[in-house]
């Protein structure tokens, strides 16, 4: 089959990590698995369950794609996002990588195609291992602690009950905004997603940045350093 895109979502496996800020983007999987689940038209089929990662085919708006969760922790999500696009033949403008993202407040979300790491050890992973970063990302903002060197903890610290409520919200309006990239293209999803008004206060994180190219702070790690 050939399949328009690879939907990759990053994050740690097992129940302890599952509500960390870091989890980000394993949450939207989640919410497609659902959805996938109900809706017989998105023909969800799992792929692959291995220690290396699980993988779908799911249909969003009539076209297949691919659904991963790499499961090799954070920092060595390029592996298995490279061996998935490699064996079906996907270039690197069909991978959408979905990660958490510090320069962006809790309820916004940025699409953009390519650009810096910003230190994100799961897409410096990507990076590494597709030879480039022109892959397209979805920034899903959860804000920065009030100290860089709290990034460490802050990222692994699991959402508050009231910062749910949020994240709900961002979860179901990225599931559109893919949905909506698939049938009308990158400038209408871009348009749709940035529109999300329910961004948390965070007075650590501007509402202008934007851009995580431009912030001089690095995210000093992904993961616990006894996770490789």
């Amino acid at each position: 089959m050939d399949y328009k895109a690879l939907i990759a979502c990053l994050g740690n496996p097992g129940p302890e990590y599952a509500a960390n800020r870091h989890n980000f983007g394993f949450m939207v999987a989640d919410h497609l698995l659902q959805l996938g689940n109900e809706r017989k038209s998105m023909r969800l089929q799992q792929l692959e369950n291995t220690p290396e990662m699980q993988l779908w085919s799911l249909h969003l708006a009539g076209a297949p794609h691919l659904l991963l969760k790499p499961l090799a922790y954070m920092n060595r999500s390029g592996r298995a996002v490279s061996k998935v696009a490699g064996r079906h033949a996907l270039t690197q403008d069909q991978i959408i990588v979905l990660h958490d993202e510090l320069d962006l407040p809790l309820g916004r979300i940025k699409l953009r195609q390519g650009g810096s790491t910003n230190g994100h050890r799961g897409l410096e992973s990507i990076v590494e291992h597709l030879g480039g970063a022109g892959y397209w990302r979805v920034r899903l903002g959860i804000g920065r602690p009030a100290e860089s060197w709290q990034v460490r903890d802050w990222v692994l610290e699991d959402f508050s009950t009231a910062d749910m409520e949020v994240v709900d919200t961002v979860v179901g309006h990225v599931a559109k905004g893919l949905d909506l990239f698939s049938r009308k293209g990158s400038r209408f999803a871009v348009q749709y997603l940035h529109s999300l008004a329910t961004a948390a206060p965070n007075p650590a994180v501007s509402d202008n940045a934007t851009d995580a190219d431009s912030s001089p702070e690095k995210e000093e790690t992904a993961l616990p350093r006894s996770h490789g």
